[in-house]
Formats: C-alpha cells, sequence, structure tokens
C-alpha cells in the first residue's frame, strides 16, 4: 500500500514538473521581449543615456514636423501612410510583435509620416520596477528607430508620483529620455471620465510641461481646456480615437483611411 502510494506521488509530481516546464517555455515566447537577453540590450547600441536609470534618449528632431492624423499599430494598414503617423494608443497585446521584432518594422514605418513610440502601460499600481521598465522599453524601441531613420515623437506616459516628482526618487523618471523644448506625444483616452484619473493626468501633465517645456504636444483623444490656457506657448494639437475615424469614414467625411 505504501508502494502504490509512492508510486502515485511520483506519477503526480512528474505531471507537475511537465506542466510547469511547458508553462516557463510558453511564457518565455510569449514574454521574448521582456526575458530575451535583457530586454534586448541591441537595440540601445550607440544611444547615450539619461539618468541614474540609464535611459535611452530621443534626440529632438532637426525639423519638428506635426503629423496630419494617428493610426493605431494594429490598424496602420489601413490607413494611407502619407496622412498618418503611427502610434500605440491600444492594449499592449496589440502591438507585441513590434516589440520582439522592431527591426521587421523599420522600412514599413519610414513610409508613415512619422512614429510615435510604444505607449507600455504604465499603471499606478504596478510596482515602481514593472513602471520604469516599460519607460525604458519605449524610449528603447524610440532610440532604435532614431537611429535607423525613422521620424520618431517621444510618448511620454506616468505613472503613480513617484514617476513624475521627485518625492520618492532624485529624478522625474517619466520624463528622462526626452529632450526639452521638443515635440512629445500624450494620450489622454480614458483618462479624463472620473475624478481620479483625472487628477493623476493632469498632475502629470503638469510636472512634464515644467520639465521639458515642450514646444508642441501631439494629444491622443483630448486635452483639457484649462491646460491649453495654462501653457499658451506650447502648441497642442488634439487627434480623434481610431474609433471615431472610422465612423466619420462611414458617414462619408473621408478620413484617409481605406
Amino acid at each position: 500500500m505504501k508502494g502504490t502510494i509512492m508510486a502515485e506521488t511520483k506519477k503526480s509530481s512528474v505531471r507537475r514538473k511537465n506542466t510547469k516546464k511547458r508553462s516557463v517555455v510558453d511564457s518565455a515566447v510569449r514574454n521574448a521581449a521582456v526575458l530575451s537577453d535583457g530586454c534586448n540590450p541591441e537595440f540601445v547600441i550607440g544611444a547615450e543615456f539619461d539618468g541614474i536609470f540609464e535611459i535611452p534618449i530621443i534626440k529632438r528632431p532637426r525639423k519638428i514636423i506635426v503629423p496630419d492624423k494617428l493610426v493605431p499599430f494594429s490598424k496602420m494598414d489601413k490607413a494611407d501612410p502619407k496622412s498618418f503617423a503611427v502610434c500605440e494608443y491600444e492594449n499592449d497585446t496589440e502591438f507585441k510583435n513590434l516589440l520582439v521584432n522592431p527591426d521587421e518594422y523599420i522600412s514599413i514605418l519610414k513610409k508613415y509620416q512619422g512614429f510615435i513610440t510604444p505607449d507600455c502601460s504604465v499603471y499606478r499600481d504596478m510596482p515602481l520596477a514593472l513602471q520604469i521598465t516599460n519607460i525604458y522599453r519605449s524610449r528603447a524601441i524610440g532610440y532604435c528607430f532614431q537611429k535607423h531613420g525613422v521620424y520618431v515623437i517621444p510618448c511620454v506616459r506616468w505613472g503613480d508620483e513617484r514617476t513624475y516628482t521627485t518625492k520618492y526618487l532624485p529624478e522625474r523618471v517619466a520624463f528622462l529620455g526626452v529632450e526639452k523644448r521638443s515635440i512629445v506625444s500624450v494620450g489622454s483616452y480614458g483618462q479624463l471620465k472620473d475624478r481620479v484619473n483625472r487628477y493623476y493626468f493632469e498632475a502629470g501633465m503638469d510636472a512634464m510641461m515644467e520639465t521639458l517645456e515642450p514646444e508642441i504636444v501631439l494629444v491622443y483623444s483630448q486635452i483639457p481646456d484649462a491646460m491649453e490656457e495654462k501653457y499658451p506657448d506650447t502648441k497642442f494639437v488634439e487627434y480623434p480615437d481610431w474609433t471615431s475615424i472610422v465612423r466619420k469614414d462611414k458617414a462619408g467625411n473621408g478620413s484617409g483611411s481605406e
């Protein structure tokens, strides 16, 4: 009887071991951008780095170009490259291929008006290490594309106060890797619907404006009127979300999408 119990236990252990092994392998495949060689160090070969966290720097363009329209990465084949810049204001899973294999998209993105760096999720309830990792990842991809001739606009995304103030860290990590008095992009979609999200969005915006002093801010969705009034020396350019563009196109007004 004891031997039977031990045999069953051994079989169960083997099943658990095999299951765990498959899970780890699958996870590595799904998250190659995170696990392969330490967040793909080849992306930042030749880069200059900013701050104690060594965030790759995206240079201010010699000539600032304001895109006509924005199209999410997952929908870019539906948009005319001559009229659109590509952004990633969508679920992270929609642009995972871009994070894993950016080289495959360099020649494609050169055809568009520009490329806004990935809006990797920086949630307020994420551990700080993950918030910083996603800020790093966005800058690294942006630097990689800029180095290869793509017109790159940094997406600036912050999480909780630890990322956009110096109360907890010596630097405002959300703004590292972005040069002053340049062009940047922010996403306000879904950030202004309730009091708490609006507070953090506006607090982060104020910190960004103070730190980076951008000449132009592209806004995916809308910017509060008070924000424009507060910073009259900065040009804010609002863009409708992709759903609104498609609806307008279906109504027969035209959007440049197919």
